[in-house]
């Protein structure tokens, strides 16, 4: 397998910030990957995901250019978040390995817990995934992973993570919170970044 060396761009979930994905960004720079880890603002929920992307594609703009090649990790929310940055942003044209983990792809029901704008837009078949769902096929592009684990009790149900292109992976983790942190998750999105093993 070999590594691309391409720069990471890590994107956490609801109420974390980029400091949550600090196991993951150190197991790829072992691997001797540059890792940026992006802040959402607010990461609450409360603003609208199309809004998150946007400081997503800015975020990238200003650290690695606006042309450079980059590979990109979304855990839970920030599954959703990239998602649009690579559908709708232009972000399909610039990654070449995309991870997601323990995203609600099709939803979870989890967010009808809340009324804040960007958890309504993760509800199973909100508008907001519809659009996305329209033309999934365009992840087909560039090499797709989705890491999930059936132990999930935020993404409900666990299946929501599994699209319909890409590779799917899913691990005995046994809470979502531990998807970012287990050695099984981390050797896993280094496998879906083209990292040798021996890495």
């Amino acid at each position: 397998m070999s590594d691309s060396g391409n720069p990471v761009v890590l994107v956490h979930g609801l109420t974390d910030t980029g400091n949550k994905m600090r196991y993951v960004s150190d197991r790829l720079r072992a691997a001797g990957r540059k890792t940026y880890s992006i802040d959402l603002q607010p990461g609450t929920g409360e603003a609208p995901l199309e809004l998150l992307a946007k400081q997503l594609a800015g975020f990238i703009n200003r650290h690695l250019g606006e042309t450079a090649t980059l590979d990109l990790v979304g855990f839970s929310m920030g599954g959703l978040v990239t998602r649009y940055y690579m559908q709708r942003l232009g972000g399909i044209d610039r990654v070449e390995h995309y991870v997601t983990l323990a995203a609600p792809h099709r939803g979870t029901i989890a967010a009808y817990f809340t009324g804040r704008a960007g958890c309504v837009q993760m509800r199973p078949n909100s508008e907001f995934l519809r659009d996305l769902q329209s033309d999934v096929t365009m992840l087909a592009k560039v090499k797709f992973t989705s890491i999930w684990t059936a132990w999930d009790t935020i993404i409900l149900p666990a299946q929501s993570s599994c699209l319909p292109v890409g590779k799917d992976i899913q691990l005995p983790v046994l809470a979502h919170p531990l998807m970012v942190v287990d050695y099984r998750s981390l050797d896993a999105i280094a496998q879906g970044l083209g990292i040798d093993p021996q890495h």
